[in-house]
This record gives C-alpha cells, sequence and structure tokens, in this order.
C-alpha cells in the first residue's frame, strides 16, 4: 500500500507498506530504535540477539519524513491499496496513526504479528466499531483455520484481549522512543490515536454493550 501526504505548502511525502515482508532499510538505523533505549517492559527479544526495536526501527523513515510538522498540520492523504484510492484531508496526527498502524502490523514485532491480516485487509482511518469488527472477525477467522488444522481454538476471545493489553505496553514504549526522535508531536499523537482505538477495543471486548448488535440483526433474531 502506498501512503501519499500532500500539505499546504507544496511538499509530498510518500511511504509505501508491504504486508509480504518487514520493512527494509538502507540507511543507518537512528540510536532511538536500538533495542534497549526505552525497550517495552514485555519485549521478548533480547538485545544480544537483536540489535534494533523492529517497531522502531521501521518507524525511521516516517520519522524522518514528517517528524518535524506540528500533529495539527493539515494535509491531503492519498492511500492507494488493492485497486483503489482513499483520499481524505485530515490532520497530520491522524493521518499519521493510520501508516503507523499499518507499519506496526508488519514490523516483525512479536507483539504486533496477530495484527498482520488486518494489514492485508487494511481500513485507513477505521473508526472505533470499524476496529473492533476487523480485529473480532480476523481473529475469529484465525481459530477456525487453526480449529482446521486441528490445533487448539480460542472461541472466547480471551486471547485477543490479553493481546491488545501487551499491544498498549508496546504502544506506550514506543511513545517514549517517539519524543526523543522527532521535533514536533504527530508522530507522537498518531501513535497515541493508535493506542486509543487499541484501549477501546479492549474496553468492548471486555465489556461488550452491543456496540454491533445493529449490524448482526439477521444472525440475532429468530
Amino acid at each position: 500500500m502506498r501512503y501519499c501526504f500532500k500539505f499546504s505548502d507544496g511538499e509530498i511525502l510518500e511511504h509505501t507498506v508491504n504486508p509480504q515482508e518487514q520493512p527494509q532499510s538502507q540507511a543507518p538505523s537512528p540510536a532511538w530504535t536500538l533495542l534497549g533505549f526505552h525497550q517495552c517492559t514485555n519485549c521478548p527479544l533480547a538485545e544480544q540477539d537483536v540489535q534494533h526495536c523492529p517497531f522502531a526501527r521501521a518507524l525511521a523513515g516516517p520519522v524522518a519524513l514528517f517528524g518535524n510538522r506540528p500533529s495539527f498540520t493539515e494535509v491531503q492523504v492519498e492511500v492507494r491499496y488493492r485497486s483503489r484510492t482513499i483520499i481524505q484531508t485530515t490532520t497530520l496526527q491522524r493521518a499519521a496513526s493510520s501508516l503507523l498502524g499499518a507499519i506496526g502490523a508488519t514490523c516483525g514485532c512479536p507483539h504486533t504479528e496477530f495484527l498482520r491480516p488486518m494489514a492485508w485487509f487494511h481500513q485507513p482511518f477505521s473508526d472505533d466499531e470499524e476496529t473492533l469488527l476487523r480485529a473480532v472477525s480476523i481473529y475469529l477467522l484465525g481459530q477456525h483455520l487453526r480449529m482446521r488444522r486441528n490445533l487448539s481454538a480460542d472461541w472466547s476471545l480471551t486471547g485477543l484481549q490479553a493481546a491488545y493489553k501487551k499491544l498498549r505496553i508496546v504502544n506506550r514504549s514506543l511513545a517514549e522512543r517517539l519524543r526523543a526522535a522527532a521535533d514536533e508531536d504527530s508522530s507522537v499523537n498518531g501513535l497515541v490515536m493508535l493506542d486509543l482505538l487499541a484501549s477501546s477495543t479492549i474496553s468492548s471486548l471486555e465489556r461488550y454493550d452491543g456496540e454491533l448488535d445493529n449490524y448482526f440483526f439477521g444472525y440475532t433474531e429468530e
């Protein structure tokens, strides 16, 4: 998928995310991407085995692109993926949040790997309900595929809740990295917005109040 950011001053910035592979960079990685720099408290990686945080290293490119612009800079974003184009004028922090979500799902971090299928079916600028629907649907489909392979399956969504709780720890640690990396707050606030979606998803999973019931009356009515 390709994100194209068009600013009112005429500058155009682009970034591509490929769900098939982890992001690769030929440029030297900055110091804030080192694994031990604000390392997540739940990180399963060890410095003797991995030099750089996969998520942080994947964010180095986008931070270099627009890390010097304020959060509320207006930007026109064009997202091209799967033979479709979505264009939206929004704030840079919301545009960054959408891009960071796609990057996180494909970066190779052990705690974001469960999101990779969502990157294959990326939905830019998802709101709370769309995120909940996609997360639950993809997770349950994953459990169905596990069952077909005679593997244990989790139909209670407890595994999804646990995965999102781990993801929130990752988001908070990455925010600390980005505060050290960027001159402005667009990247940090984009990550904060992404974390708010994660928080909302956890709340809906733990205390479901029928947010999606109206869309599924054909399944729930006799």
